[in-house]
């Protein structure tokens, strides 16, 4: 019996690993010897921020993460965060802008809008309450 509970628990503890190691992939596949390069690049950002009268909207989706994890806004303009959940219920739902002062829960499924000011050229970091989950907005002067 000990033996059969064992291996129902090693089957169980692999199959999880394998699992995690999927959703950190996040179905990526590895790059052919013709497409990788010698040096790593970051990833473009997103085409997610649009103009609405005189502020600009970063819009994101938070469940088991943010997408897009890269958005381009531009400096001295007012600026909003709309985020979008739909039956988050992981630590995404409690985003945190710690430069901004700015901690929000966020609703299971809906739309938060938080306002971000003005800002200034840089980079704007965002976490989950957990600091597991991130996502940046590279603010252009």
């Amino acid at each position: 019996m000990n033996i059969f509970l064992s291996l129902i628990i090693a089957s169980a503890l692999i199959f999880g690993a394998y699992a995690f190691m999927q959703n950190q992939n996040n179905g990526a596949t590895p790059p052919t010897p013709s497409s990788a390069s010698s040096s790593p690049q970051a990833p473009a950002p997103a085409q997610n921020v649009t103009r609405e009268g005189e502020k600009q909207i970063v819009s994101i989706r938070a469940k088991g993460g943010y997408a897009p994890k890269m958005s381009t806004a531009t400096a001295g303009i007012p600026t909003t965060l709309r985020v979008t959940t739909e039956r988050t219920f992981d630590c995404s739902s409690q985003l945190r802008i710690p430069s901004l002062n700015i901690s929000e829960a966020l609703p299971p499924s809906g739309t938060r809008e938080i306002s971000l000011g003005i800002l200034k050229p840089g980079m704007l970091q965002g976490t989950c309450g957990m600091g597991m989950y991130r996502f940046d907005i590279i603010v252009e002067g």
